[in-house]
């Protein structure tokens, strides 16, 4: 019985392929009497699906960009590739400097990135899902946070509204 426990040992430690070769058959009888074999299939399996991932990686590398309606559009006060990267960045510094210190940036506050993005239909960043900011937002799975406090929607748009009533 301890040869038995020695050799099943010394199997499991082997790569799958190994393992089924270098059994006799009645290392195999006894093998699958104590359910060795078990494992083989969870390993054959395990091997099979990390080539997988590896052959059919590069398929799911290339996904495509969301669809979103950019307003107005045009050129950015910034490259498109730096401000999807940085842009969270500019919004924070950029409240930060003006509740503490009292300076407005108007080239990168976020009443410019609006009057630019907001969809030409509603006149918002936030009322649909393909609208800019959150079509962008849920795509990265993201919590949009900014229009819990501020606008979403255009200053003049907003105006022309309040004007007409």
């Amino acid at each position: 019985m301890n040869l038995l426990r020695d050799q099943s040992a010394a199997l499991r430690t082997r790569s799958p392929l190994a393992y089924l070769q270098g059994m006799s058959r009645g290392s195999l009888r006894r093998a699958l009497h104590i359910d060795l074999l078990a494992t083989v299939p969870a390993r054959v399996t395990s091997a099979l699906l990390l080539v997988l991932v590896c052959v059919a990686q590069p398929s799911y590398a290339v996904e495509a960009q969301p669809k979103l309606d950019i307003g107005k559009g045009g050129q950015c006060v910034e490259d498109t590739q730096w401000m999807r990267k940085n842009h969270m960045h500019l919004l924070k510094h950029g409240r930060d400097d003006a509740l503490r210190l009292g300076i407005r940036d108007e080239k990168h506050s976020l009443k410019t990135c609006i009057e630019c993005h907001a969809s030409t239909k509603d006149d918002s960043v936030t009322a649909r899902a393909d609208s800019f900011c959150v079509g962008c937002h849920k795509y990265e799975a993201v919590k949009l946070d900014c229009f819990e406090c501020h606008s979403g929607t255009r200053k003049s748009a907003w105006l022309q509204q309040r004007n007409a009533k």
